[in-house]
């Protein structure tokens, strides 16, 4: 039997990028001015207003615009802080509301540079198409994108359901080329199925919003019937909203901490579990390379607590928070502003978590699944040999 929770996720544009999506405040507006002749502000948009004037080839000056803070951003040599004109963060929001049209493709930058796929949404158009995560991203429609950011990318991915994609992307060292249909569809960001033995395994595939109530609403659909245990499935979740995150972290906890960050300049905070949580019910984190940001944040959250057995690859390793500020025409900066630290003091920044019990990435997805299965029937052996429920 399987539940799930269908939202209207057409997911062309980045959510993974999206760990703590909270709001910001404007510290200041680069190049804002849309007139040639207005009176320059300082060096930036004095550099711009002569580039429009004089350059021997005309060049529109919101591509100028766009060039300056995008050069600015590079300097931080910070691969997730990410400059979206108005269109694509009215985009990226409704990305996390699940509200809009797409292919089915999360995004993330790739550690080269570049754009790559974090994850695919399961049943979407890229995933009929034979888009995987891991792929590189090399062109859009012919567009070059080798060597370009986030917002750009989902940018070219965006468009008219029913219309057509050329995607050409690097997988393992070959070039790949995808036609890919936009489509409204629905997704299901958690799902739960019965396995053998009254084990029930509950997936979540991104942390958008509404999820922890989703998680909270399936799981009391076989709240009798789980006597077997729970594998909570995070592969291949490629983050979302941490509140999300820390909201089915108090499914299974009983208040407490899940995750810590300090932002520059300020205390260090801590967001905790709600109490209440369910702490009996024998609990495995299925986890892999493709397991990122608030999906991090989660598994590690229950590894630290000794609330459950997590088994699968090492995770990919992001854990820094990310804040979004508006400027003044409607495009936005997100700006990498902190790391985050588990209840233990561990960071997960560019290094991942390493599972309780490893499973090799290059092992099919099954053999995950079925070890998975092993220590939840020998957990839920033994607290029964010790009379525990």
């Amino acid at each position: 039997m399987v539940f799930s929770s269908r939202f209207l996720r057409g997911v062309a544009m980045v959510a993974a990028v999206a760990l703590a999506y909270v709001g910001g405040v404007v510290t200041g507006v680069v190049g804002s001015g849309t007139s040639r002749h207005a009176a320059p502000s300082g060096v930036i948009d004095e550099a711009a207003a002569r580039i429009a004037d004089q350059a021997a080839e005309p060049v529109d000056r919101k591509a100028l615009e766009r060039a300056a803070v995008e050069g600015m951003l590079r300097t931080l040599g910070d691969r997730w802080s990410t400059y979206y004109e108005p269109t694509e963060f009215a985009s990226f929001q409704d990305a996390l509301a699940g509200h809009y049209s797409g292919v089915g493709l999360w995004l993330r930058p790739a550690r080269g540079g570049g754009v790559e796929v974090g994850s695919v949404q399961p049943g979407s158009p890229a995933a009929r198409a034979g888009v995987r995560g891991g792929d590189t991203m090399l062109s859009v429609d012919a567009h070059d994108v080798a060597l370009g950011d986030l917002g750009r990318v989902a940018g070219l991915l965006r468009g008219t359901p029913g219309t057509t994609v050329k995607l050409v992307v690097r997988r393992a060292g070959t070039s790949h080329t995808i036609t890919v249909k936009r489509e409204t569809f629905a997704t299901e960001d958690v799902t739960i199925e019965r396995l053998q033995g009254d084990i029930v395994r509950l997936r979540v595939s991104a942390f958008t919003r509404g999820v922890g109530r989703d998680v909270r609403h399936v799981l009391a659909t076989v709240a009798s019937r789980n006597r077997g245990g729970v594998v909570l499935d995070l592969r291949g979740n490629p983050g979302g909203l941490l509140d999300e995150a820390v909201e089915v972290a108090s499914v299974f906890l009983d208040g407490g901490p899940v995750v810590s960050y300090e932002r520059r300049g300020k205390p260090s905070r801590t967001l905790t579990a709600i109490r209440g949580g369910d702490v009996t019910t024998p609990l495995v984190v299925l986890v892999d390379s493709g397991t990122a940001s608030a999906a991090e944040v989660l598994a590690a959250a229950l590894q630290d607590r000794n609330r459950a057995v997590v088994v699968g690859a090492r995770t990919y390793g992001k854990g820094s928070v990310q804040e979004p500020t508006r400027l003044s025409d409607g495009s936005a900066l997100e700006l990498t502003v902190g790391r985050y630290l588990t209840p233990s003091g561990r960071t997960i920044d560019g290094v991942g978590m390493e599972p309780d019990v490893l499973v090799a990435s290059t092992e099919a997805p099954a053999v995950a699944e079925r070890r998975a299965i092993e220590v939840l029937t020998g957990l839920v052996a033994a607290l029964g040999a010790t009379g525990r429920g």
